[in-house]
Protein backbone atom coordinates (compact mmCIF):
# COMPACT_ATOMS: atom_id res chain seq x y z
CA UNK A 1 0.00 0.00 0.00
CA UNK A 2 1.99 3.02 -1.25
CA UNK A 3 0.23 5.53 0.95
CA UNK A 4 0.85 3.55 4.11
CA UNK A 5 4.27 2.11 3.31
CA UNK A 6 5.88 4.30 5.93
CA UNK A 7 4.10 2.42 8.70
CA UNK A 8 4.46 -1.16 7.50
CA UNK A 9 5.71 -3.29 10.36
CA UNK A 10 8.00 -6.29 10.24
CA UNK A 11 6.64 -9.11 12.36
CA UNK A 12 8.69 -10.55 15.19
CA UNK A 13 8.45 -13.94 13.53
CA UNK A 14 9.84 -12.58 10.24
CA UNK A 15 12.71 -10.83 12.02
CA UNK A 16 13.69 -14.06 13.77
CA UNK A 17 13.31 -16.05 10.54
CA UNK A 18 15.67 -13.68 8.72
CA UNK A 19 18.48 -14.54 11.16
CA UNK A 20 18.84 -17.92 9.40
CA UNK A 21 19.16 -16.43 5.92
CA UNK A 22 22.20 -17.99 4.15
CA UNK A 23 25.05 -15.57 3.59
CA UNK A 24 24.01 -13.19 6.37
CA UNK A 25 23.97 -15.58 9.32
CA UNK A 26 25.80 -14.51 12.48
CA UNK A 27 27.61 -17.03 14.66
CA UNK A 28 25.90 -17.72 18.03
CA UNK A 29 28.65 -18.19 20.62
CA UNK A 30 28.23 -15.44 23.26
CA UNK A 31 27.23 -16.12 26.88
CA UNK A 32 25.78 -13.95 29.68
CA UNK A 33 29.34 -13.45 30.94
CA UNK A 34 30.48 -12.25 27.50
CA UNK A 35 27.61 -9.75 27.40
CA UNK A 36 28.35 -8.45 30.89
CA UNK A 37 31.98 -7.99 29.90
CA UNK A 38 30.91 -6.10 26.78
CA UNK A 39 28.62 -3.90 28.87
CA UNK A 40 31.24 -3.07 31.50
CA UNK A 41 33.91 -2.74 28.81
CA UNK A 42 32.00 -0.10 26.87
CA UNK A 43 30.58 1.85 29.81
CA UNK A 44 33.63 2.15 32.06
CA UNK A 45 36.08 4.43 30.36
CA UNK A 46 34.52 7.47 28.81
CA UNK A 47 32.87 8.72 31.98
CA UNK A 48 35.51 7.92 34.58
CA UNK A 49 38.57 8.82 32.56
CA UNK A 50 37.39 11.82 30.55
CA UNK A 51 34.24 13.34 32.08
CA UNK A 52 34.15 13.02 35.87
CA UNK A 53 36.72 15.67 36.80
CA UNK A 54 35.90 18.21 34.10
CA UNK A 55 32.14 18.00 34.71
CA UNK A 56 32.70 18.63 38.43
CA UNK A 57 34.86 21.65 37.66
CA UNK A 58 32.71 23.17 34.95
CA UNK A 59 29.11 22.35 35.86
CA UNK A 60 28.23 20.62 39.13
CA UNK A 61 31.04 20.83 41.68
CA UNK A 62 30.95 18.01 44.27
CA UNK A 63 27.34 17.24 43.30
CA UNK A 64 28.66 15.50 40.18
CA UNK A 65 28.21 12.28 42.19
CA UNK A 66 24.47 13.05 42.39
CA UNK A 67 24.49 13.82 38.66
CA UNK A 68 25.76 10.28 38.05
CA UNK A 69 22.94 8.90 40.21
CA UNK A 70 20.31 10.85 38.26
CA UNK A 71 21.74 9.69 34.94
CA UNK A 72 21.91 6.11 36.23
CA UNK A 73 18.24 6.18 37.23
CA UNK A 74 17.24 7.27 33.73
CA UNK A 75 19.46 4.53 32.29
CA UNK A 76 18.06 1.88 34.64
CA UNK A 77 14.49 2.65 33.61
CA UNK A 78 15.43 2.42 29.93
CA UNK A 79 17.56 -0.68 30.59
CA UNK A 80 14.52 -2.57 31.87
CA UNK A 81 12.71 -1.78 28.61
CA UNK A 82 15.73 -2.85 26.54
CA UNK A 83 15.91 -6.10 28.48
CA UNK A 84 12.28 -6.99 27.70
CA UNK A 85 12.65 -6.18 24.02
CA UNK A 86 15.96 -7.98 23.60
CA UNK A 87 14.63 -11.13 25.30
CA UNK A 88 11.51 -11.02 23.10
CA UNK A 89 13.21 -10.16 19.81
CA UNK A 90 16.72 -11.71 19.92
CA UNK A 91 17.78 -10.14 16.64
CA UNK A 92 20.69 -7.87 15.73
CA UNK A 93 19.86 -4.18 15.49
CA UNK A 94 18.70 -3.28 19.00
CA UNK A 95 16.34 -0.28 18.99
CA UNK A 96 16.14 -0.33 15.18
CA UNK A 97 14.75 -3.87 15.11
CA UNK A 98 12.42 -3.19 18.05
CA UNK A 99 11.00 -0.09 16.35
CA UNK A 100 10.44 -1.99 13.08
CA UNK A 101 8.19 -4.40 14.96
CA UNK A 102 6.20 -1.72 16.78
CA UNK A 103 6.17 1.68 15.05
CA UNK A 104 6.83 0.67 11.46
CA UNK A 105 9.53 1.04 8.83
CA UNK A 106 9.94 4.81 8.79
CA UNK A 107 10.34 5.02 12.57
CA UNK A 108 12.78 2.09 12.40
CA UNK A 109 14.86 3.90 9.80
CA UNK A 110 14.86 7.08 11.89
CA UNK A 111 16.05 5.24 14.98
CA UNK A 112 18.66 3.33 12.98
CA UNK A 113 19.95 6.59 11.56
CA UNK A 114 19.87 8.06 15.05
CA UNK A 115 21.95 5.16 16.44
CA UNK A 116 24.80 6.28 14.19
CA UNK A 117 25.05 9.27 16.54
CA UNK A 118 25.25 6.97 19.54
CA UNK A 119 27.65 4.33 18.31
CA UNK A 120 29.78 5.68 15.46
CA UNK A 121 30.03 9.24 16.77
CA UNK A 122 30.48 7.88 20.30
CA UNK A 123 33.36 5.70 19.13
CA UNK A 124 34.96 8.73 17.46
CA UNK A 125 34.62 10.88 20.60
CA UNK A 126 36.20 8.23 22.82
CA UNK A 127 38.94 7.53 20.27
CA UNK A 128 40.00 11.16 20.62
CA UNK A 129 40.19 10.73 24.39
CA UNK A 130 42.31 7.60 23.85
CA UNK A 131 44.68 9.59 21.66
CA UNK A 132 45.12 12.24 24.37
CA UNK A 133 46.02 9.58 26.93
CA UNK A 134 48.44 7.96 24.46
CA UNK A 135 50.26 11.27 24.21
CA UNK A 136 50.34 11.53 28.02
CA UNK A 137 51.69 7.99 28.43
CA UNK A 138 54.38 8.55 25.80
CA UNK A 139 55.39 11.73 27.62
CA UNK A 140 55.65 9.87 30.93
CA UNK A 141 58.14 7.41 29.42
CA UNK A 142 60.26 10.22 27.99
CA UNK A 143 58.84 10.44 24.46
CA UNK A 144 57.62 13.95 23.67
CA UNK A 145 55.37 12.98 20.77
CA UNK A 146 52.16 14.75 19.79
CA UNK A 147 49.33 12.53 18.55
CA UNK A 148 47.95 15.33 16.42
CA UNK A 149 49.76 16.56 13.34
CA UNK A 150 49.03 19.08 10.59
CA UNK A 151 48.42 17.74 7.09
CA UNK A 152 47.70 20.20 4.29
CA UNK A 153 46.53 22.76 6.82
CA UNK A 154 44.27 20.31 8.66
CA UNK A 155 44.86 18.97 12.18
CA UNK A 156 44.80 15.17 11.93
CA UNK A 157 44.61 12.99 15.04
CA UNK A 158 46.81 10.08 13.97
CA UNK A 159 46.57 8.43 17.40
CA UNK A 160 42.84 7.81 17.06
CA UNK A 161 43.26 6.71 13.45
CA UNK A 162 45.78 4.05 14.50
CA UNK A 163 43.44 2.72 17.20
CA UNK A 164 40.45 2.53 14.86
CA UNK A 165 42.44 0.69 12.19
CA UNK A 166 43.56 -2.01 14.64
CA UNK A 167 40.08 -2.45 16.15
CA UNK A 168 38.43 -2.67 12.73
CA UNK A 169 40.62 -5.65 11.87
CA UNK A 170 39.95 -7.29 15.25
CA UNK A 171 36.17 -6.94 14.88
CA UNK A 172 36.24 -8.34 11.35
CA UNK A 173 38.10 -11.44 12.57
CA UNK A 174 35.44 -12.46 15.10
CA UNK A 175 33.08 -11.39 17.88
CA UNK A 176 34.21 -14.11 20.30
CA UNK A 177 37.85 -13.05 19.88
CA UNK A 178 36.79 -9.46 20.47
CA UNK A 179 35.08 -10.57 23.68
CA UNK A 180 38.23 -12.31 24.94
CA UNK A 181 40.43 -9.30 24.22
CA UNK A 182 37.83 -7.05 25.82
CA UNK A 183 37.73 -9.23 28.96
CA UNK A 184 41.48 -8.93 29.49
CA UNK A 185 41.58 -5.18 28.97
CA UNK A 186 38.44 -4.67 31.08
CA UNK A 187 40.08 -6.47 34.00
CA UNK A 188 42.99 -4.03 33.75
CA UNK A 189 40.84 -0.91 33.79
CA UNK A 190 38.56 -2.12 36.59
CA UNK A 191 41.71 -2.71 38.64
CA UNK A 192 42.80 0.86 37.88
CA UNK A 193 39.39 2.21 38.93
CA UNK A 194 39.60 0.32 42.22
CA UNK A 195 43.12 1.73 42.70
CA UNK A 196 41.74 5.26 42.22
CA UNK A 197 39.14 4.65 44.90
CA UNK A 198 41.42 2.93 47.42
CA UNK A 199 44.40 5.29 47.08
CA UNK A 200 42.29 8.42 46.61
CA UNK A 201 40.31 7.94 49.84
CA UNK A 202 43.44 8.71 51.82
CA UNK A 203 43.60 12.22 50.29
CA UNK A 204 39.94 13.17 50.68
CA UNK A 205 39.27 16.38 52.60
CA UNK A 206 35.68 16.81 53.81
CA UNK A 207 35.93 20.58 53.32
CA UNK A 208 36.07 20.02 49.56
CA UNK A 209 32.48 18.72 49.62
CA UNK A 210 31.16 22.07 50.83
CA UNK A 211 29.13 23.48 49.23
CA UNK A 212 27.89 20.18 47.76
CA UNK A 213 25.84 22.09 45.18
CA UNK A 214 27.77 25.33 44.51
CA UNK A 215 25.74 28.54 44.06
CA UNK A 216 24.72 29.16 40.46
CA UNK A 217 26.87 31.39 38.30
CA UNK A 218 25.06 33.35 35.61
CA UNK A 219 26.07 35.58 32.79
CA UNK A 220 28.73 33.30 31.35
CA UNK A 221 29.27 33.99 27.67
CA UNK A 222 29.61 30.26 27.14
CA UNK A 223 25.98 29.73 28.06
CA UNK A 224 24.14 32.35 26.04
CA UNK A 225 22.02 31.95 22.91
CA UNK A 226 22.17 28.48 21.38
CA UNK A 227 25.00 27.49 23.74
CA UNK A 228 22.61 27.42 26.72
CA UNK A 229 20.43 24.42 27.52
CA UNK A 230 17.19 24.09 25.59
CA UNK A 231 15.30 24.27 28.90
CA UNK A 232 16.97 27.58 29.74
CA UNK A 233 16.26 28.90 26.26
CA UNK A 234 12.56 27.96 26.44
CA UNK A 235 11.87 29.00 30.04
CA UNK A 236 14.21 31.94 30.52
CA UNK A 237 16.00 30.35 33.47
CA UNK A 238 19.52 31.64 32.96
CA UNK A 239 22.76 29.91 33.66
CA UNK A 240 23.66 26.25 33.64
CA UNK A 241 26.92 26.54 35.58
CA UNK A 242 26.60 25.18 39.14
CA UNK A 243 23.40 25.41 41.13
CA UNK A 244 20.47 23.10 40.47
CA UNK A 245 20.52 23.89 36.75
CA UNK A 246 24.20 23.06 36.64
CA UNK A 247 23.49 19.74 38.36
CA UNK A 248 20.82 18.87 35.80
CA UNK A 249 23.06 19.95 32.93
CA UNK A 250 25.81 17.75 34.42
CA UNK A 251 23.42 14.77 34.60
CA UNK A 252 22.70 15.22 30.90
CA UNK A 253 26.42 15.37 30.11
CA UNK A 254 27.60 12.48 32.30
CA UNK A 255 24.85 10.43 30.71
CA UNK A 256 27.50 10.02 28.01
CA UNK A 257 29.38 7.91 30.54
CA UNK A 258 26.59 5.32 30.61
CA UNK A 259 25.98 4.90 26.93
CA UNK A 260 26.85 1.52 25.62
CA UNK A 261 24.93 -0.83 27.89
CA UNK A 262 22.40 -1.02 25.06
CA UNK A 263 25.18 -2.38 22.84
CA UNK A 264 24.50 -5.64 24.67
CA UNK A 265 21.08 -5.72 22.99
CA UNK A 266 22.67 -5.44 19.53
CA UNK A 267 24.49 -8.76 20.09
CA UNK A 268 21.32 -10.70 21.00
CA UNK A 269 21.43 -12.59 17.70
CA UNK A 270 24.93 -13.87 18.50
CA UNK A 271 23.99 -15.11 21.97
CA UNK A 272 23.44 -18.75 22.88
CA UNK A 273 20.52 -18.16 25.28
CA UNK A 274 19.35 -14.57 24.57
CA UNK A 275 16.14 -14.79 26.65
CA UNK A 276 18.20 -15.18 29.84
CA UNK A 277 21.65 -13.87 28.91
CA UNK A 278 20.71 -10.49 27.41
CA UNK A 279 18.70 -9.13 30.39
CA UNK A 280 21.44 -10.31 32.76
CA UNK A 281 24.15 -8.69 30.65
CA UNK A 282 22.31 -5.36 30.40
CA UNK A 283 21.22 -5.01 34.02
CA UNK A 284 24.35 -6.57 35.52
CA UNK A 285 26.78 -4.31 33.69
CA UNK A 286 24.72 -1.19 34.51
CA UNK A 287 24.66 -2.01 38.23
CA UNK A 288 28.43 -2.59 38.37
CA UNK A 289 29.40 0.63 36.63
CA UNK A 290 26.97 2.83 38.58
CA UNK A 291 28.58 1.85 41.88
CA UNK A 292 32.06 2.49 40.50
CA UNK A 293 31.11 5.85 38.95
CA UNK A 294 29.59 7.26 42.13
CA UNK A 295 32.54 6.06 44.23
CA UNK A 296 35.13 7.60 41.89
CA UNK A 297 33.28 10.94 41.62
CA UNK A 298 33.11 11.20 45.41
CA UNK A 299 36.83 10.49 45.74
CA UNK A 300 37.95 12.93 43.03
CA UNK A 301 35.86 15.86 44.29
CA UNK A 302 37.05 15.12 47.82
CA UNK A 303 40.72 15.15 46.80
CA UNK A 304 40.67 18.58 45.14
CA UNK A 305 38.43 21.69 45.32
CA UNK A 306 36.08 21.69 42.35
CA UNK A 307 37.35 25.11 41.30
CA UNK A 308 40.72 23.52 40.49
CA UNK A 309 39.05 21.07 38.12
CA UNK A 310 37.78 23.71 35.70
CA UNK A 311 38.79 23.64 32.07
CA UNK A 312 41.86 25.86 31.56
CA UNK A 313 41.93 28.90 29.24
CA UNK A 314 44.05 26.92 26.77
CA UNK A 315 41.25 24.34 26.51
CA UNK A 316 42.94 21.58 28.51
CA UNK A 317 40.43 19.59 30.59
CA UNK A 318 40.95 18.09 34.03
CA UNK A 319 41.10 14.28 34.30
CA UNK A 320 41.45 11.78 37.11
CA UNK A 321 45.22 12.15 36.88
CA UNK A 322 44.88 15.90 37.63
CA UNK A 323 43.64 15.27 41.18
CA UNK A 324 46.40 12.77 41.94
CA UNK A 325 49.18 14.94 40.51
CA UNK A 326 47.94 17.90 42.58
CA UNK A 327 48.30 15.75 45.70
CA UNK A 328 51.83 14.65 44.76
CA UNK A 329 50.83 11.08 43.88
CA UNK A 330 52.58 11.11 40.53
CA UNK A 331 52.96 7.34 40.29
CA UNK A 332 49.18 6.96 40.56
CA UNK A 333 48.73 9.50 37.76
CA UNK A 334 50.94 7.35 35.53
CA UNK A 335 49.00 4.19 36.36
CA UNK A 336 45.72 6.00 35.71
CA UNK A 337 46.92 7.15 32.31
CA UNK A 338 47.91 3.61 31.32
CA UNK A 339 44.61 2.24 32.66
CA UNK A 340 42.67 4.88 30.77
CA UNK A 341 44.51 4.00 27.58
CA UNK A 342 43.54 0.35 28.00
CA UNK A 343 40.02 1.17 29.14
CA UNK A 344 39.12 3.49 26.32
CA UNK A 345 40.32 0.87 23.85
CA UNK A 346 37.44 -1.44 24.75
CA UNK A 347 34.94 1.41 24.71
CA UNK A 348 35.77 2.21 21.09
CA UNK A 349 35.78 -1.45 20.13
CA UNK A 350 32.36 -2.28 21.59
CA UNK A 351 30.74 0.89 20.21
CA UNK A 352 32.03 -0.02 16.76
CA UNK A 353 30.67 -3.53 17.27
CA UNK A 354 27.23 -2.13 18.13
CA UNK A 355 27.23 0.20 15.14
CA UNK A 356 28.14 -2.59 12.73
CA UNK A 357 25.27 -4.76 14.01
CA UNK A 358 22.70 -1.97 13.59
CA UNK A 359 23.79 -1.24 10.01
CA UNK A 360 23.94 -5.00 9.39
CA UNK A 361 20.26 -5.31 10.35
CA UNK A 362 19.32 -2.32 8.19
CA UNK A 363 21.22 -3.74 5.23
CA UNK A 364 19.62 -7.17 5.62
CA UNK A 365 16.23 -5.45 5.46
CA UNK A 366 17.22 -3.64 2.25
CA UNK A 367 17.09 -0.13 3.73
CA UNK A 368 20.83 0.03 2.97
CA UNK A 369 22.58 -1.93 0.18
CA UNK A 370 22.05 -5.64 0.95
CA UNK A 371 25.56 -6.49 -0.19
CA UNK A 372 26.87 -4.85 2.98
CA UNK A 373 25.13 -7.48 5.11
CA UNK A 374 27.16 -10.38 3.75
CA UNK A 375 29.10 -12.26 6.41
CA UNK A 376 32.53 -13.79 5.85
CA UNK A 377 34.22 -16.97 6.99
CA UNK A 378 34.44 -15.66 10.56
CA UNK A 379 30.67 -15.11 10.78
CA UNK A 380 30.98 -11.31 10.99
CA UNK A 381 29.68 -8.58 8.63
CA UNK A 382 33.18 -7.68 7.43
CA UNK A 383 32.07 -5.21 4.74
CA UNK A 384 30.02 -3.12 7.15
CA UNK A 385 32.80 -3.34 9.73
CA UNK A 386 35.21 -1.81 7.21
CA UNK A 387 32.75 0.96 6.34
CA UNK A 388 32.25 1.76 10.03
CA UNK A 389 36.01 1.88 10.51
CA UNK A 390 36.34 4.51 7.77
CA UNK A 391 33.44 6.64 9.06
CA UNK A 392 34.66 6.59 12.66
CA UNK A 393 38.20 7.39 11.54
CA UNK A 394 37.00 10.46 9.63
CA UNK A 395 34.97 11.73 12.61
CA UNK A 396 37.77 11.09 15.12
CA UNK A 397 40.48 12.50 12.90
CA UNK A 398 38.87 15.82 12.05
CA UNK A 399 36.14 16.83 14.58
CA UNK A 400 36.47 18.28 18.14
CA UNK A 401 35.67 15.89 21.01
CA UNK A 402 33.31 18.15 22.98
CA UNK A 403 30.79 18.55 20.17
CA UNK A 404 30.88 14.83 19.42
CA UNK A 405 29.99 13.97 23.04
CA UNK A 406 26.85 16.10 23.11
CA UNK A 407 25.67 14.69 19.78
CA UNK A 408 26.05 11.19 21.22
CA UNK A 409 23.90 12.09 24.22
CA UNK A 410 20.95 13.44 22.28
CA UNK A 411 20.98 10.47 19.91
CA UNK A 412 21.09 7.94 22.74
CA UNK A 413 18.30 9.56 24.74
CA UNK A 414 16.06 9.66 21.67
CA UNK A 415 16.68 5.92 21.15
CA UNK A 416 15.83 5.21 24.79
CA UNK A 417 12.53 7.08 24.47
CA UNK A 418 11.44 5.05 21.43
CA UNK A 419 12.40 1.72 23.02
CA UNK A 420 10.51 2.57 26.20
CA UNK A 421 7.43 3.57 24.20
CA UNK A 422 7.83 0.42 22.12
CA UNK A 423 7.38 -1.77 25.20
CA UNK A 424 3.98 -0.17 25.79
CA UNK A 425 2.97 -0.69 22.15
CA UNK A 426 4.11 -4.31 21.93
CA UNK A 427 2.44 -5.22 25.24
CA UNK A 428 -0.81 -4.00 23.70
CA UNK A 429 -0.47 -5.36 20.18
CA UNK A 430 1.30 -8.67 20.87
CA UNK A 431 0.53 -9.81 24.41
CA UNK A 432 0.93 -13.41 23.19
CA UNK A 433 4.68 -13.17 22.57
CA UNK A 434 6.91 -15.17 24.93
CA UNK A 435 9.03 -12.76 26.95
CA UNK A 436 12.19 -13.96 28.67
CA UNK A 437 12.10 -10.81 30.80
CA UNK A 438 9.15 -8.55 31.61
CA UNK A 439 9.40 -4.91 32.70
CA UNK A 440 7.78 -4.55 36.14
CA UNK A 441 5.02 -2.05 36.86
CA UNK A 442 3.97 -1.41 33.25
CA UNK A 443 3.04 1.27 32.22
CA UNK A 444 4.68 3.16 35.10
CA UNK A 445 8.31 2.21 34.43
CA UNK A 446 8.27 2.86 30.64
CA UNK A 447 6.48 6.20 31.15
CA UNK A 448 9.01 7.25 33.80
CA UNK A 449 11.83 6.22 31.45
CA UNK A 450 10.39 8.41 28.70
CA UNK A 451 9.96 11.41 31.01
CA UNK A 452 13.45 11.04 32.52
CA UNK A 453 15.12 10.82 29.11
CA UNK A 454 13.10 13.75 27.77
CA UNK A 455 14.14 15.83 30.77
CA UNK A 456 17.81 15.03 30.18
CA UNK A 457 17.41 15.95 26.51
CA UNK A 458 15.98 19.34 27.48
CA UNK A 459 19.13 20.05 29.48
CA UNK A 460 21.40 19.63 26.46
CA UNK A 461 22.35 22.79 24.61
CA UNK A 462 20.01 24.23 22.01
CA UNK A 463 22.85 24.07 19.48
CA UNK A 464 23.07 20.31 20.04
CA UNK A 465 19.36 20.07 19.25
CA UNK A 466 19.86 22.06 16.05
CA UNK A 467 22.64 19.70 14.94
CA UNK A 468 20.48 16.71 15.88
CA UNK A 469 17.52 17.95 13.83
CA UNK A 470 19.76 18.63 10.83
CA UNK A 471 21.19 15.11 11.09
CA UNK A 472 17.71 13.57 11.30
CA UNK A 473 16.50 15.63 8.33
CA UNK A 474 19.41 14.25 6.33
CA UNK A 475 18.30 10.77 7.35
CA UNK A 476 14.78 11.40 6.06
CA UNK A 477 16.22 12.41 2.68
CA UNK A 478 18.31 9.23 2.49
CA UNK A 479 15.31 7.06 3.40
CA UNK A 480 13.09 8.47 0.66
CA UNK A 481 15.93 8.51 -1.87
CA UNK A 482 17.01 4.90 -1.24
CA UNK A 483 15.63 2.98 1.72
CA UNK A 484 11.92 3.11 0.95
CA UNK A 485 12.37 1.99 -2.66
CA UNK A 486 14.71 -0.90 -1.80
CA UNK A 487 12.97 -2.12 1.35
CA UNK A 488 12.79 -5.93 1.35
CA UNK A 489 9.58 -5.77 3.36
CA UNK A 490 8.07 -3.50 0.72
CA UNK A 491 9.13 -5.82 -2.09
CA UNK A 492 7.50 -8.75 -0.29
CA UNK A 493 4.24 -6.85 -0.52
CA UNK A 494 3.77 -6.48 3.22
CA UNK A 495 0.46 -5.02 4.26
CA UNK A 496 0.78 -1.84 6.24
CA UNK A 497 -1.49 -1.50 9.24
CA UNK A 498 -1.49 0.96 12.13
CA UNK A 499 0.18 -0.67 15.11
CA UNK A 500 -2.11 0.46 17.94
CA UNK A 501 -5.62 -0.45 16.82
CA UNK A 502 -7.73 -2.33 19.33
CA UNK A 503 -8.66 -4.99 16.73
CA UNK A 504 -4.99 -5.93 16.37
CA UNK A 505 -4.89 -7.40 19.86
CA UNK A 506 -5.11 -11.22 19.52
Amino acid sequence: MPGNGLWRTKSIEQSISDTDEPGTRLRKDLTAWDLTVFGVAVVIGAGIFTLTASTAGNLAGPSVSLAFVLAAIACALAALCYAEFASTVPVAGSAYTFSYATFGEFAAWIIGWDLVLEFAVGAAAVAKGWSQYLQAVLGQVGLDVRTTTSVAGLDVDWGSLLLIAVLTVLLAVGTKLSSRVSAVITAVKVAVVLLVIIVGIGYVKMANYSPYIPPAETGSAAHQGLEQSLFSLLTGFSGSTYGVMGLLAAASLVFFAFIGFDVVATTAEETKDPQRAVPRGILGSLAIVTVLYVAVSLVITGMLPYTELRTQPDGSRATLATAFSANGVDWAATVISVGALAGLTTVVMVLMLGQSRVLFAMSRDGLLPRGLARTGEHGTPFRITAVIGVLVAIAAGFFPAGKLEEMVNVGTLFAFILVSAGVLVLRRTRPDLPRGFRVPLVPVVPVLAILACLWLMLNLTALTWVRFLVWMALGVVVYFAYGRRHSLLGKRGATAVPVVKEDEVP
